[in-house]
């Protein structure tokens, strides 16, 4: 069992990029995600602070330079995920209290991975916004999208049903409760409920992004399968743990918010998703250790670790 401290990546960056974006979107989001990523992955096992100094010399280890660096938490500190504050005479970042409500909201669907069943029913999202709201419904459709919802025809929207708690804190939060109903639904004719999935979800490029992460990920997994325990004991083994496993959880926390885990049978055959997840979990297991290891090396205390 993965204890509180091991589920940790959280998913600061709502909502999470397609995964048709461009190259160069992803180059320049790079070192905000990546640092994203350390927060959710192990700063709050160091209190939620750190050193500015020891950021930057951690993520040289992930080819992101100073300045890279700086501009990104300035960044998250502009949107309100981490705040400054100096301990011990050095400059640094303390997660704020939104920041880690958003953190602890993504530990649990990224590393969660739950598997819808069929008969466990789907959830429906029906609204209709005025046009005087648009901008509200504009960030429900973007919400929706980003829990993991596909489109069944305007203003209808499915998932499986454990993602109803979700929908209804989106409509209450965004104020759209008397615009909207939510249904909890079985599915009772007539198309071909896998026919139906294809539709509403893009399955093709959910394929495709789980095969991109396979393609990058897996070879890693396998060098690190054959590794001893003594390897472990290595600073420069423990360095490349942190920067192997912040990649992998940089890649794969966007992940369950595209794919809401639908259900097995309505898959298409050889579904990489499986694979991908497989993969995921087995180099969180491998490196999460010892890349907290190599972050407590290398960085200044922060206060007391989270309980």
């Amino acid at each position: 069992m993965t204890s509180n401290s091991d589920r940790r990546a959280g998913a600061a960056d709502p909502p999470p990029d397609e995964p048709t974006r461009t190259a160069t979107e992803a180059e320049r989001r790079r070192p905000r995600s990546l640092i994203v990523s350390f927060f959710g992955t192990h700063a709050r096992d160091l209190g939620g602070w750190i050193g500015v100094g020891d950021l930057i010399a951690l993520m040289s280890g992930l080819d992101v330079d100073g300045p890279a660096v700086r501009s990104a938490v300035s960044r998250l500190k502009r949107r309100g995920l981490l705040e400054p504050e100096r301990l011990g005479g050095a400059a640094g970042y303390r997660l704020s209290e939104r920041g880690r409500r958003i953190l602890a909201e993504g530990d649990q669907r990224i590393f969660g991975h739950r598997v819808a069943r069929v008969e466990d029913g789907w959830v429906l999202v029906v609204f209709s916004v005025p046009e005087s709201e648009r901008r509200r419904r504009h960030a429900l459709r973007a919400q929706l999208t980003r829990l993991g919802f596909g489109t069944t025809a305007a203003g209808v929207w499915v998932a499986p049903a454990h993602l109803a708690p979700q929908a209804r804190a989106t409509l209450r939060d965004l104020g759209l409760e008397e615009h909207a109903e939510l249904f909890h639904a079985s599915h009772l004719g007539f198309r071909d409920l896998t026919s139906s999935v294809e539709r509403w979800w893009d399955l093709p490029g959910l394929q495709a992004m789980y095969q991109d992460f396979l393609d990058e990920h897996e070879p890693v997994a396998a060098a690190w399968r054959r590794r001893s325990t003594e390897d472990f004991q290595d600073r420069h083994t423990r360095a490349a743990a942190f920067a192997d496993h912040l990649r992998a959880v940089d890649a794969w926390r966007r992940m369950p918010y595209l794919d809401p885990g639908l259900p097995p049978e309505l898959l298409p055959d050889r579904w990489a998703g499986s694979r991908a997840a497989r993969v995921f979990f087995e180099l969180h297991a491998l490196l999460r250790g010892p890349g907290l290891e190599h972050v407590r090396s290398a960085s200044a205390p922060g206060g007391p670790a989270d309980p």
